[in-house]
């Protein structure tokens, strides 16, 4: 037994493996800064803008998207990281006592690839924060050179911080909640003394059905998060309480996208531009006078630093995964490098920030809705997790099954993803029955959850996983017994083919 924690110093050092009883040390409440850290981001307020501009919604209209979209989204995020005081490992590496270790490669890479983007875009909004401010500072005017420059420091800020690991997010999540609260209500006063509230309340109502897609849109973003959800929780006692992880992870989201939505709806009306703008960051810096503006910004700098470094941390975890056979803090580079590449394409090529940020979302929540569903109602069958069969990516794991396949969880995933484009539709992409109720309404990702989870509950069950390597090396005997020529009567005392082959 290792006679200092791996969690504890500057560095953490530990990977996929499972964290002992003993190096248990997280509180519950660390999880709400977390989560608070995870939304700290401008873009909310484009988001906010989009729901007045383009779903049509009103004032009260928007108040329930920003309760129902956080309350739903992140309460599964919060449910799926039970597992993480269970496992006490990644999220993604619980994946594979679920869809066998090969088969956990499938899913992982999407996953995986899906984790590009997100951190493409924190580090395009954190790039344009950096220029913003200085252009308010020092009226230096954005170039190609100096994108360049900004998306470096921004990408290399993240790497240091997600590569220190569990503990330096922690510090960094727990004052930036404090900072980042303290303006949002400068903001909030501002907003209540300068707005024309007449016209906020005057504004009609929209449809249903573009309520409901305006909860789809917003929720996207913390489904994003269900897979790295355990990434947090791995640390907690096993006797941490389950109501209380889902209550600290809603509850950390909550209290910052209810704000951040609304205000971006009631900028919107005055101005509603906010809602398609190239640059959504200096966007929202003309609007704001620099005291506030200036100091707000840079908060939020820090607030997309730290959700891009959650992202890189467990993206970290995930490559390793997939057999990318690193140390964690190498795995993240990877990540690094590709966010800095699609960065740049975005800001210099991309003509559409906000239209391409939004059709990401909407395909990122289908890509992750098949796992949740897969993987959350096996958690709800099992209590715990062999952290030895965890790290065994070889036959001889308990989670090897068929081939190193989980057939039930693969079939379900897989038809599971294609039924939920069948219902997406974003600006490059529409599938057939995206003009359905179920398509206009924005629940592709919701139907994605219940198709995986109810094809996953009722399609016959794998076989143990304590039998799964006995049943297959015993079906290999067979095929070979078929092709071998007849073997002579065992002799009394002499061990059978069969029990050494299972032996070995």
């Amino acid at each position: 037994m290792p006679h200092a924690s791996e969690s504890e110093g500057a560095i953490e050092t530990r990977g996929l493996e499972p964290v002992p009883d003993i190096e248990r040390t997280g509180h519950i409440r660390e999880l709400f800064p977390t989560w608070v850290a995870a939304n700290i981001s401008v873009l909310l307020l484009t988001m906010g803008a989009g729901l007045i501009v383009f779903n049509g919604l009103n004032f009260w209209q928007v108040l329930i998207v920003a309760i129902a979209a956080p309350v739903l989204s992140y309460g599964i995020v919060g449910l799926i990281s039970i597992a993480g005081k269970r496992g006490g490992s990644p999220g993604m590496a619980l994946s594979r006592a679920v869809f066998g270790q090969r088969g956990n490669l499938f899913p992982g890479t999407l996953i995986w690839v899906a984790r590009w983007g997100w951190e493409t875009i924190n580090a395009v909004t954190g790039a344009y924060a950096v220029l913003t401010v200085l252009d308010l500072l020092f009226g230096i005017k954005s170039s190609t050179p100096l994108i360049i420059v900004t998306l470096l420091l921004f990408v290399a800020a993240t790497f240091l911080v997600s590569g220190l690991g569990i503990n330096a997010l922690r510090v960094c999540s727990k004052w930036s909640t404090y900072l980042f609260g303290a303006f949002s209500v400068l903001v909030l006063v501002h907003l209540v003394a300068n707005t024309q509230w007449s016209a906020v309340f005057a504004k009609p109502a929209g449809s249903t059905a573009m309520l409901i897609a305006g909860i789809g849109t917003i929720a996207a973003g913390g489904i994003s998060w269900v897979p790295s959800g355990p990434d947090f929780t791995r640390y907690l006692p096993r006797t941490a309480s389950s109501k209380a992880m889902v209550g600290s992870t809603v509850g950390g989201a909550g209290i910052v996208v209810l704000p951040m939505v609304l205000m971006g709806a009631v900028m919107a009306v005055s101005t509603p531009d906010l809602a398609s703008a190239q640059d959504p960051v200096s966007f929202i810096g003309q609007l704001l006078p620099a005291w506030i503006s200036v100091p707000y910004l840079l908060i939020a700098l820090i607030g997309m630093l730290l959700i891009n470094s959650m992202s890189m941390y467990s993206a970290g975890f995930t490559a390793q995964t997939l057999g990318i056979n690193v140390p964690r803090t190498w795995a993240v580079s990877v990540n690094a490098v590709i966010s800095l590449v699609f960065g740049f394409l975005l800001m210099v090529v991309a003509s559409s920030f906000i239209g391409s940020f939004i059709s990401f979302l909407t395909l990122l929540a289908v890509a992750f809705s098949a796992w949740i569903g897969v993987f959350g109602v096996d958690m709800l069958r099992r209590r715990s997790y062999d952290g030895e069969a965890l790290m065994d990516t070889t036959r001889t794991s308990a989670y090897w099954y068929r081939r190193g396949f989980a057939p039930q969880a693969m079939a379900a995933w897989a038809v599971a993803l294609v039924v939920g484009l069948l219902f997406t539709k974003v600006d490059w992409f529409a599938g057939p029955l995206a003009g359905s109720w179920i398509g206009t309404n924005g629940l592709g990702w919701l139907v994605t959850i219940v198709v995986a989870a109810a094809l996953y509950a009722l399609l016959p069950r794998t076989p143990k996983p304590e039998h799964g390597l006995e049943q297959e090396l015993e079906q290999e005997l067979a095929q070979g017994s078929e092709r071998a020529p007849a073997e002579e009567p065992e002799t009394p005392g002499t061990p059978g083919t069969k029990a050494a082959a299972v032996s070995l």
